[in-house]
């Protein structure tokens, strides 16, 4: 064999030895072991909210509710959100005796803060006055003692006045009078309802009712006359006709212009027919 070869064959067994070798080695060598991330524990920190108590309505509160004790609770209310208007139990903690009397102005809410702006104190000059929107006056009338018991009719409703006449018939006629009814004023506001109770045989009864309305003047003057010429009667509108006549009460202009004409129209009935009749 020549040198060559021999030459040849030592370098490719040192080769094969220093393969093998290598291959061992990394055989030998453990897997790096891969740490997961360590989970974020989230620490959950309670904060203590200072608070005071409150007095705060215990129910919706319509316009014109008599305030008792039974309206009234205190409740937890925060610090940053307290309104120097409301009656807390550290500043008036005889706020519920104070308020028993007094009268709702405006509607409040269940669990809605008691202000001095939405309630009439008692005491003070002109309770119903104060319900009384700009411009209007306040003028009571009889209603059936029926619809006040029953609660039919409350504070802030809005009903329509109806006028009942027993009217004479003028004219070659036997026929005997009849009653008339008209409606004479529509959309009115209630601000108030008075009762008043009796006793008969020892039984408390309900006697007589009376529904205190928000009109213009003129409007009052509509009805001073019409109470004297028939009976009134109260019906109860749906709160989705609030909006009527842009929320302001309607008259029978026919009736106004007769009052301010100063004149008083009769109604004459010849052969069955209406006529209109002079004062």
């Amino acid at each position: 064999m020549s040198p060559m070869r021999l030459i040849i064959l030592a370098g490719a067994l040192v080769a094969a030895v220093l393969a093998a070798f290598l291959v061992r080695n990394l055989a030998s060598q453990q897997p790096a072991v891969v740490s997961a991330p360590a989970q974020t524990v989230e620490k959950i920190v309670e904060v203590e909210v200072s608070q005071q108590k409150v007095l705060v309505a215990k129910t919706d509160l319509r316009v014109g509710t008599l305030l008792t004790p039974d309206e009234f609770k205190w409740a937890n209310w925060p610090d940053s959100t307290i309104n120097p208007a409301y009656y807390t139990q550290e500043i008036a903690p005889d706020a519920m005796e104070i308020l028993t009397g007094s009268v709702v102005r405006s509607a409040m809410y269940a669990d809605e803060p008691v202000m001095p702006q939405k309630i009439v104190q008692k005491g003070e000059t002109g309770i119903k006055a104060a319900l009384l929107r700009p411009g209007k006056r306040a003028m009571p009338i009889e209603i059936s003692p029926e619809a006040a018991s029953a609660g039919v009719i409350l504070p802030d409703d809005r009903g329509d006045i109806i006028l009942s006449q027993l009217v004479e018939f003028i004219g070659d006629t036997d026929l005997p009078p009849q009653l008339i009814t008209n409606t004479i004023m529509e959309n009115v506001r209630v601000i108030a309802i008075d009762q008043t109770f009796g006793d008969v045989d020892g039984i408390p009864t309900l006697t007589g009712s009376t529904a205190t309305m928000e009109i213009t003047q003129v409007q009052a003057e509509l009805l001073a006359n019409a109470a004297r010429s028939g009976t009134l009667s109260l019906t109860l509108r749906s709160a989705a006709d609030a909006g009527f006549n842009e929320g302001e009460a309607l008259a029978n202009r026919l009736l106004l212009n007769d009052i301010e004409s100063g004149g008083r129209k009769v109604m004459i009935y010849r052969s069955n027919k209406v006529e209109a009749g002079g004062s």
